[in-house]
């Protein structure tokens, strides 16, 4: 069946791959649906305790994401491995980044204004998945001619030439467009160009003693964030509940 699918329906050998974004996007709707019902003291779910501690599901999330990883590894690509291995993966990545904001502040920050982090991750690593899966390739080097492929030392320039590119756009909080360059090699470029945010190392390095760049810097974020930031939130609500107030 996978091998039909793969020789009809999509590229060969990214089926796996499809069906670890489908199993991640899943899980982290239905998680979400669970844990707001039991937020509002909806439906026949609860929290899973063990005697006083609160088993989050981020545990069974690092079960399942290393049990779905040693398969896929083990399983060498044949038979039906590869698509179990995707789908436990999926499921346990998806459990395990809806509670990254818990892992990035090792506090039970779910339903605080921290843990839109989580929802952001979720989103950030599909859409990722979705370009892996649209052909495009990391660090920019898919499509190559048998000359380029000859030329290892040209591929390696590119890649660790868009790689810098990347950590200069990463280093000036372009988080997610540095995060984008890695598989688009032009959106690492770009980021990289653009004036750094206020705040982030770049800045905090070369904008110290230049006051014009300074000042143009933290007069551009204001007013993305005062363009992007409600939008965002609002779809942040919508996908993850809203967090409650201080």
């Amino acid at each position: 069946m996978g091998q039909w699918l793969e020789r009809n329906i999509i590229e060969p050998g990214k089926l796996p791959l499809l069906l670890a974004l489908a199993a991640f996007v899943l899980t982290f709707v239905i998680t979400r649906i669970i844990t707001r019902l039991i937020r509002a003291g909806k439906g026949p779910f609860g929290n899973v305790t063990a005697g006083s501690v609160h088993i989050h599901h981020v545990v069974p999330g690092v079960i399942l994401t290393v049990v779905g990883g040693f398969g896929a590894v083990a399983s060498g690509g044949h038979g039906l491995g590869p698509y179990l291995s995707a789908v436990l993966f999926g499921t346990g990545a998806g459990l395990v980044l809806d509670e990254f904001a818990l892992i990035l502040h090792l506090d039970d920050v779910y339903w605080s204004e921290a843990g839109r982090k989580s929802v952001e991750m979720v989103v950030l690593t599909a859409a990722v998945v979705v370009l892996l899966l649209a052909g495009f390739a990391p660090f920019g080097v898919n499509d190559l001619s048998e000359d380029e492929v000859h030329n290892r030392a040209g591929v390696l320039t590119g890649i660790a030439l868009n790689f810098g590119f990347a950590l200069i756009a990463l280093s000036k909080g372009k988080v997610r467009l540095a995060v984008f360059g890695v598989i688009v090699p032009a959106v690492a470029l770009v980021a990289s160009l653009r004036l750094a945010r206020p705040g982030s190392p770049w800045a905090r390095r070369f904008y110290r003693r230049r006051h014009r760049a300074r000042a143009k810097a933290l007069l551009r974020a204001y007013h993305h964030d005062r363009r992007w930031s409600r939008p965002a939130r609002a779809i942040q609500d919508w996908l993850g509940g809203k967090p409650d107030r201080p």
